[in-house]
This record gives structure tokens, sequence and C-alpha cells, in this order.
């Protein structure tokens, strides 16, 4: 298990094409952010979805994507929206 995996939403799957795409470590994707990580994990997956995104936000702020405020939920539906559209 990597050092990804250790945070809340990270499984298997999602930190294989986090590292993937560039970000190894914790410290990488909080600098990198839950948008960019998720648009470059788009780049390589178009299945990449609103709860990939939300899982990437949670993990960063350190809680499970269920709990993130409804505030946060609506800016990832705006921006998810926006680019998957785009897809």
């Amino acid at each position: 298990m990597g050092e990804l995996r250790k945070l809340p939403n990270i499984a298997e799957k999602l930190e294989t094409q986090l590292e993937h795409v560039g970000i190894k470590t914790v410290e990488q994707l909080r600098e990198i952010g839950s948008y960019e990580a998720w648009l470059r994990i788009l780049a390589n997956d178009p299945s990449a979805c609103i709860m990939r995104l939300s899982s990437l936000e949670g993990a960063i702020q350190g809680m499970r994507w269920h709990n993130l405020d409804v505030g946060t939920k609506k800016s990832l539906k705006e921006f998810y929206d926006l680019h998957k559209a785009k897809k």
C-alpha cells in the first residue's frame, strides 16, 4: 500500500491512476489540488466521474467525500459539469 492509500477515499485503483499522472505523494496531491488531479486522470480515463473528483477533494480535506459541505459539493459538481461536457 502506497502513501496515497492512507488517505480517506483513495483505494488501489485511484492511487494507481494518481501515480500514473505523476502524483505520488500526499503533499503533491494537496499542492496540485483535486481539480487538476481529476483533470489529469480524465485525460487518461474518460470514465472519470463526479465521485472520483469528490473522493479526491475529500482525501485532501481528510474526510470521506460524503461529508464534504454543501458548498464544496456544489462547486465540484459545477466544475465536473463544465469539464465533462467537453469530453
